[in-house]
């Protein structure tokens, strides 16, 4: 059989070929079929076993090599193993030799490398602003480590030239020596050898030095352009700076020339609207201006001082501007709104029911696979129960209803009297329901079909909720809040999850309506899409991305709102939010800006002008640069309670949810006992009880499917999908079920099929008389 030819070996690649193996006094030397890869030496009888059976594996990174004669070495890892192994000639030992020898140099620095930055590993969370900031460093160093790597093979292809050349020089030098005879010829074949050998080390050299100048001229491109786009970033910022320190002069020649203004204008209150600020306020409402970019295709928000024209106020222009601004300004100030004449007066309450502030804490239950698969051996897929090692103690009903976390951006919104202002707030609103799902990983339970969940919290915030799961298949709830602060919010949600290898995205299916008693403005969102990263190796986090669009059917007025993706490589906030609010028209009056984790801010905007297309458009595109007041606060993230990270880092409203009351629906999500099991700390329990209930409403649809083809007849067999157990089998079944307290009916507004409140619960719950509750606990 003929002999492959093996490549000659170079740095980082894989070295096959035949040598022979010695197995025992009785069979000597077998021929073995060896793979040298990623620092790792193993053989197998023949190349077809590759694909499925290893016979023996050596770690060259802390292995010996040594040369017995011209064509046997042995490699040995301390004793463990040993292979005493056998070239077919000396010029293929020798390249064996080399490619080991290069193979054991680089697994032992990887390991070195290892080992030191063990302690160091990101974690797989995402990382916060400034570590996205230096996310560009992070990749110049990756890539000096690997030109580093490239370096150490030269360097130890270098220790082999030498050792291999000084070999080559002492037989030259030998062969000086001797005498023309019968050893002659030995000499001059060793000699020949010698050279072939050292040819050989000579062309690994060659080719890592070619990979080395390949890399290096790859990344430079890369090197000149970041460098070149941040000399550019410079000298923006250089002009920048210089036009800021200009503006900064002519201010303080404007703040000493105050004092000529006529007495009359000198003396008018400083908190009037309209009127002429005093000396000590004039720099102060000028520092509130700032310039933001219109967010087109990117958004990018850039803050300089606005034009002082617009707080000059002269005789001539006072009205005019208070007509524009004046009252923008007043209602979007917290203080303004709290003293509005219509605020209700405060008066004596009764005294509000102590809630809870702790849960018990979460278990370390360690997640056994096979527990769960062992228990799945022979059963339907619909049937396969998920434990609730993977849930929190909430059900989804629950969840939905903690969206109300910061309903007083709603109160606000009522106290408002220009629509715009009501938007922003509005939109706050819909931004501030995504700040809980920063650190909750866990799933909330899917709730059963006819469960509910009431929220009566009218003494501590003036809203009363009631959620009902109105359909199983596909699984939605639907919503609905009256505030006796002027506001209705009502919504009805499916959930819709694609599994994408490494994360699940969850698209919310629905629409969020919210409803002004005073002003009759009628406003409507959708929720953007939650993505969970790392199912299935690496430490579990979420991402929000997406548009909302919120609209006032009422006087057309919208708002734009942009929640960007998080990207390692982006050098902006993670978790940004970014919004224009417009009226019918088109014209831009506030930016909103700011995360949803934390807070958003709101600027109003005094001025719009195009900027150039070319360099700084996109595809020939024009930028819109707003010049804005000082951004103002709208809503900031609530601190979570004091240990939160033992109780599944819920927020204080989660903490009160599933808090037991009297009076609850026979159906209240509270009733559940697999749910309430698990927040006590017995999971075991809980398990066994989530699927008694799961059961249970299988055969309470089975006997209801049973009854519609009794009434309707013989129907064609549909797919049935158990969206309790998170079965992937699609559906295209529809629940013949009728909601308790909500009703199927046309939206008027978007056209929709949604359920609507009907009324009636909490009369029933005020006497005492549930009727035809069903018993699904």
């Amino acid at each position: 059989m003929s002999e492959p030819k093996a490549p000659t070996p170079t740095p980082g690649d894989t070295y096959k070929g035949w040598l022979f193996k010695w197995t025992n006094y009785i069979k000597g030397y077998q021929r073995r079929w060896f793979v040298l890869s990623n620092g790792l030496l193993s053989y197998y009888r023949t190349q077809a076993e590759m694909g499925h059976t290893c016979r023996g594996t050596i770690n060259l990174a802390t292995a010996n090599i040594a040369v017995e004669d011209s064509c046997n070495f042995v490699i040995s890892n301390g004793g463990a193993q040993t292979y005493h192994l056998k070239a077919s000639s000396e010029v293929e030992r020798q390249r064996w030799i080399t490619a080991l020898e290069l193979a054991k140099a680089k697994a032992v620095r990887m390991q070195a490398e290892s080992d030191d930055s063990g302690d160091d590993c990101p974690p797989s969370s995402p990382p916060s602003a400034g570590q996205a900031g230096g996310a560009r460093n992070a990749e110049v160093q990756s890539t000096l480590r690997t030109l580093g790597n490239k370096v150490e093979d030269l360097s130890t292809c270098n220790d082999l030239i030498a050792k291999h050349g000084s070999a080559l020089q002492r037989s030259l030098s030998e062969l000086e020596g001797v005498r023309l005879g019968g050893d002659a010829g030995d000499k001059i074949r060793q000699v020949t050898e010698r050279a072939t050998l050292f040819r050989i080390t000579s062309n690994a050299m060659i080719n890592a030095c070619r990979d080395f100048l390949a890399l290096a001229q790859a990344h430079s491109k890369r090197w000149q352009k970041a460098l070149q786009a941040e000399r550019e970033q410079r000298v923006r910022l250089e002009e920048t700076l210089e036009q800021l320190a200009k503006q900064h002069n002519h201010l303080e020649r404007a703040f000493r020339g105050a004092t000529v203004l006529p007495a009359s204008l000198a003396n008018t209150p400083g908190d009037s609207k309209g009127s002429v600020p005093g000396k000590g306020d004039v720099s102060d409402e000028d520092d509130e201006n700032e310039f933001f970019d219109a967010m087109e295709d990117v958004p990018e928000f850039i803050t300089v001082p606005a034009d002082p024209k617009y707080h000059r106020r002269s005789g001539s222009n006072v009205s005019g501007i208070s007509s524009e601004i004046g009252m923008d300004e007043q209602s979007l100030d917290e203080q303004s709104l709290a003293s509005n004449p219509e605020s209700p007066q405060p008066q004596e309450v009764e005294p509000v029911r102590k809630r809870r502030t702790r849960i018990p804490d979460k278990p370390n239950y360690s997640l056994n696979l096979w527990s769960i698969m062992k228990n799945c051996i022979g059963k339907e897929l619909s049937k396969i129960p998920m434990p609730v090692n993977f849930n929190e103690p909430l059900s989804m009903l629950q969840r939905l209803s903690e969206d109300l976390e910061y309903s007083d951006l709603l109160d606000k919104a009522a106290k408002c009297q220009n629509p715009l202002e009501q938007l922003c707030y509005v939109a706050a609103f819909s931004v501030s329901s995504y700040s809980t799902t920063v650190h909750r990983t866990g799933k909330p339970f899917n709730p059963l079909l006819g469960e509910t969940f009431e929220l009566d919290r009218v003494k501590e915030s003036g809203y009363r909720s009631l959620c009902e799961q109105v359909s199983h298949h596909p699984p939605a709830a639907a919503h609905h809040v009256i505030s006796e602060r002027g506001w209705t919010l009502r919504q009805e949600i499916a959930l819709a999850s694609k599994f994408r290898g490494k994360y699940l995205s969850i698209m919310p299916l629905g629409t969020i309506h919210c409803i002004f008693e005073k002003s009759n403005n009628h406003y409507s969102w959708k929720k953007v899409t939650t993505t969970v990263h790392n199912i299935i190796v690496g430490k579990l986090w979420i991402d929000q991305s997406g548009e909302i669009d919120v609209v006032n059917h009422r006087t057309g007025d919208h708002c734009h709102l942009k929640f960007a993706p998080y990207s390692y490589f982006s050098r902006d906030v993670a978790r940004k939010v970014t919004g224009v609010v417009s009226d019918k028209d088109g014209k831009v009056h506030f930016v909103l800006s700011g995360t949803w984790d934390e807070k958003m801010e709101v600027s109003r905007v005094m001025q719009s002008s195009r900027g150039g297309g070319g360099e700084n458009g996109t595809d020939g595109k024009q930028k819109t640069v707003y010049q804005t007041l000082r951004a103002r606060e709208l809503w900031k993230k609530n601190p979570l309670p004091e240990g939160a990270e033992t109780m599944y880092y819920f927020s204080s409203l989660a903490l009160t949810l599933n808090e037991p009351e009297e009076g609850m629906a026979p159906t209240d999500s509270r009733r559940r006992p697999d749910q309430r099991l698990m927040e006590q700390g017995r999971w075991e329990e809980a398990n066994a009880e989530k699927q008694r209930l799961e059961e249970k409403q299988r055969s309470v649809r089975r006997e209801r499917e049973r009854e519609a083809a009794r009434v309707a007849g013989p129907t064609e067999d549909a797919v049935i999908e158990d969206s309790i157990t998170d079965s992937p089998l699609k559906s295209t079944h529809q629940d013949n079920y009728k909601a308790q307290w909500f009703e199927r009916t046309e939206d008027p507004n978007t056209g929709e099929v949604t359920h609507i409140y009907q009324g009636g619960y909490w009369e029933a719950k005020e006497q005492g008389s549930w009727g035809t509750c069903p018993d699904i606990f």
